[in-house]
Formats: structure tokens, C-alpha cells, sequence
């Protein structure tokens, strides 16, 4: 371990930087962030610093660094271009055993600046001692995505909690057990997701009754798996995914979404197709709610987004019914994220001013739209679970106006490496789907918008004979 890491608290303390451009400016805001006292020492100024200056935030030296600066201060940081001036500020301040980092020169610094995730109180630092700064950032930035926001007040809700759990609990084993219960539960979600008033009261709770047990209610998170690809994952839905005791899926949920849900938890199968039930919708209400009541953590993993023709409102209907705690994470619905990776827009200037999305069958079978508010120009209709009633969709939407001759996509497996992508028109439509032999799931895109698919798809598809079934994209 080459830097020994450390938090130094310099909260109302004297700090130095010199120098006065854009580098200079980056570490006062850092240094004023943590509350210090900074006096910036250079001939001039950057515009960013003025203003600290002007809102009496920092203090300004207008000269050139003199050792006697080094006085009062606990901190040292040297973001100037002159050689000379560098090598004095690092002697003089290592001299006197004060903190001093040299921007860019690692052998001249005693601390090296890391790169911070700041969720305060929690923070993380990140540093490769000055080897590779942008490899640091490289990593934080993909820490950030794992940390929520949220991190922060769940870290000062413990903080204004902390003595009361020592009274509590003297034994130290007693203490992180409960620490870790809480930490990873009902408490941590409710604050992740606004609810701070009712964390606290239950953390209270748990407090007086002397152990975590008040925290063990179930829960079910309701989360959009997205169309197929794990890269179109929100961070919210992949930290839940990664916490769940049980996963309840569907059909639609890709393999490669489904490597990235907790290893041990266990795994409820509930996939649909047409005339084809692993179980009944009332089944899965019911299920989510007896495994709540068990305690359990619950993963409802929906493709797409489970609000969108996903059966998502009638299953919190339930929760809602039976008291069961839930939350629900959107993920991209399959017209979003279908039309994308084949370079089909839904809306465009000079193509189409509306978009329309509709379910090509309804809960009986049937397929019963409203024709005539679908036949319109200058407008985009995507048909999800379309395929079956293809033929129908077809005769209606010309017989309410549109030409025959309208430009009409499917997408099947959309996102996957899987994808296939084939352009027709309304009258040549179910002779594609004959020949090509295609499957579900398949969204259907109709409107003027498909004829920009050879001009804007990005992605480069592997079709059924293809071997490697992996992506690759367009130079």
C-alpha cells in the first residue's frame, strides 16, 4: 500500500491553495465543500474564482506565493505552472510537516487528491496514487452507478440513531447484527424511496423492542427488466435484483438479465404465451402476496416495463388490497427499445407528429381497436403481441384509410443479439411473416418512420444462421 487512506477533517480550518485557473478552482470548490477556511495566493484569477472572492466565500492573496503563507495553515495545495515556485511550496511545507499535494507531480506531494463519490455523510474515495488519475475516475464513475443518492440520508438517519442503538444494545456482536438488518432492509428502502418519516418511526420501533424484528415485513419490488439487453438495466432495478429473496419471472425477462439476480435466491418461473399459462394472473397476485407475508424480499421481474400492457396494475391492485409494501422500478418498454436498436424513431418532423402504442390482442383473444383512430397519417402505431392477430390488423387499417402501401417494420427478439429486423408493407406484411418464419416476441411498427431503417439502423444483426449470435455495430 503505497498512500496510507485517510479522512481529514478540516472543517473550519485554515487551507492554502496557490494558483489561480481552472485546476485551482476545482480544488477550492472541494476545500470549501469540506467547510474550510481557503485563501487562494496568485497574480491573478480565473472568472469561477472572482466570484468566490466577490461572495466573500474565500479570501485572495493578489500575489505570488511567500513561505510566511504557510503559517496558519493545516493544508497545502499547489496548482501553479511555475517549476520554481512548486519545488518551494512542496520543501517548505514538507518542512514543516504540513499536508501538501502538488497538482500532477506525485513525488512532490505527501496526500494525493482522489477521486470522491460524495454521498455525504457516506463518502468513497478512489485513488490510483497518481499513477493513472483517469483510471480513477473511470472507476468511481462505475461505482456511482452501484451507490444510490439515497446512501447519504440512510448514513445520517444511522448517524442521528447511533447512540440510541449503543444504549440498546451494549454487546458490540448484538449492535452489527442489527446494524446489518436495518442497513439492508425495509429501513434502507423506505429511504431510498422518499419515505424518510416512516424509516425513522420504524427504525424506532425496532429500537424499543430491542432487536431488528419490526423490520422483517415483506416487500415486492416490481421491476421492469427492460427488452432484453442487461445494458438497458436502471440502477435501481439491478440493486434489487441483487437483494431479492425470490425472483418471480416472466417469458419476456432475457437469459443474460436473468445472470445478474442474486445467486442464491430462489427462482418462480411464471411465463405466459398465447393459450399457454404457467399460471394464472390470479395465481401470480396471489403468490407475490403469500411471499411477502412470509417476510421475503420479492423480485417481480417484468420485460419491459411493467406498466405497459405488463399486468403490473392489477398485481399492485392486489398488494395494495392485502397491505403488502411494494415499489414499483420503470424499465424501457419494448417499442422504445426495439424501435432504437433498429434505427426506427417513433416520432420525427417529417414523418410522424403522434405515436400510438397498442396490444394486439386483448384479455379474451380478441383484437378490437379502434381502427379509425389508428388509421391516421403522420403517425406511428407499434402493435406489441401482434403476430396472431396480424392478418387482422392488416385488412382493418386499410379498410380505415391507410394506403396498402404503408411501410411497416417487425422486430423480433429486439435488443438481444438474437434481433432480426424485416421492413414490409401493409400488403405484403403476412407473406414476410410466412416466409420468414417469424416468432414471438415480435413488435410490429407501422408508419412512415420504417422507411428510415436502412438509413439509421446502427446495429448489425446475426440472423438465424449466424453462429456467433452477438452483437456488433456499424462504423
Amino acid at each position: 500500500m503505497d498512500y496510507l487512506p485517510i479522512f481529514y477533517q478540516i472543517k473550519k480550518r485554515p487551507c492554502l491553495v496557490v494558483g489561480g485557473g481552472a485546476v485551482a478552482a476545482r480544488k477550492v470548490s472541494l476545500l470549501c465543500k469540506a467547510g474550510a477556511d481557503v485563501t487562494v495566493v496568485s497574480p491573478e484569477i480565473c472568472d469561477e474564482l472572482q466570484q468566490l472572492v466577490s461572495s466573500n466565500k474565500i479570501q485572495y492573496l493578489n500575489r505570488t506565493f511567500i513561505k510566511e503563507d504557510l503559517d496558519s495553515c493545516v493544508l497545502v495545495i499547489a496548482s501553479t505552472d511555475q517549476r520554481d515556485n512548486k519545488d518551494q511550496i512542496s520543501a517548505q511545507a514538507m518542512s514543516r510537516k504540513l499536508p501538501v499535494n502538488v497538482v500532477d507531480n506525485p513525488g512532490m506531494c505527501s496526500f494525493i487528491m482522489p477521486s470522491i463519490i460524495d454521498r455525504s455523510p457516506v463518502q468513497i474515495a478512489v485513488s490510483t496514487g497518481g499513477s493513472s488519475p483517469v483510471l480513477a475516475r473511470l472507476i468511481r464513475t462505475r461505482l456511482e452507478g452501484l451507490i444510490p443518492a439515497g446512501y447519504g440520508k440512510l448514513g445520517a438517519l444511522a448517524e442521528a440513531f447511533r447512540s440510541r442503538v449503543k444504549a440498546a444494545f451494549p454487546n458490540v456482536e448484538q449492535r452489527r447484527h442489527f446494524w446489518e438488518t436495518i442497513l439492508e432492509g425495509t429501513v434502507a428502502e423506505l429511504v431510498f424511496t422518499g419515505h424518510d418519516a416512516e424509516a425513522k418511526k420504524m427504525l424506532e420501533t425496532a429500537i424499543e423492542q430491542g432487536s431488528a424484528s419490526a423490520e422483517m415485513v415483506g416487500e415486492v419490488f416490481l421491476v421492469g427488466a427492460g427488452p432484453g439487453d442487461p445494458d438497458l438495466l436502471t440502477f435501481r432495478a439491478l440493486r434489487l435484483m441483487q437483494k431479492a429473496d425470490v425472483v418471480v419471472y416472466d417469458r419476456l425477462v432475457s437469459p443474460s438479465v436473468m445472470e445478474l439476480v442474486r445467486r442464491d435466491a430462489e427462482v418462480v418461473y411464471v411465463g405466459k404465451e398465447r393459450a399457454r399459462h404457467t399460471m394464472k394472473q390470479e395465481n401470480i397476485n396471489q403468490l407475490l402476496v403469500r411471499l411477502a407475508k412470509q417476510g421475503k424480499r420479492v423480485l417481480r421481474l417484468k420485460g419491459g416495463d411493467p406498466f405497459i400492457f405488463g399486468r403490473g396494475g392489477e398485481e399492485i391492485e392486489t398488494l395494495a388490497q392485502e397491505n403488502v409494501p411494494f415499489q414499483i422500478v420503470p424499465g424501457i418498454t419494448a417499442a422504445s427499445g426495439c424501435s432504437s436498436y433498429a434505427g426506427i424513431p417513433l416520432t420525427h418532423r417529417d414523418y410522424a407528429q403522434s405515436c400510438v402504442f397498442v396490444t394486439g390482442h386483448l384479455k379474451d383473444g380478441s383484437v378490437d381497436l379502434n381502427w379509425k383512430a389508428l388509421a391516421h397519417p403522420k403517425q406511428t402505431v407499434v402493435f406489441y403481441m401482434g403476430l396472431h392477430g396480424a392478418p387482422t390488423l392488416c385488412k382493418e387499417l386499410v379498410a380505415h384509410g391507410l394506403p396498402a402501401a404503408t411501410p411497416v417494420a417487425l422486430v423480433e427478439q429486439g435488443t438481444t443479439p438474437q434481433q432480426r429486423v424485416y421492413t414490409a408493407t401493409l400488403d405484403s406484411l403476412l407473406e414476410v411473416i410466412a416466409n420468414e418464419d417469424i416468432k414471438p416476441p415480435t413488435l410490429i411498427i407501422v408508419g412512415d418512420v420504417v422507411t428510415l431503417h436502412d438509413k439509421l439502423k446502427w446495429v448489425e444483426e446475426h440472423h438465424a444462421d449466424d453462429a456467433e449470435g452477438v452483437f456488433a455495430y456499424k462504423n
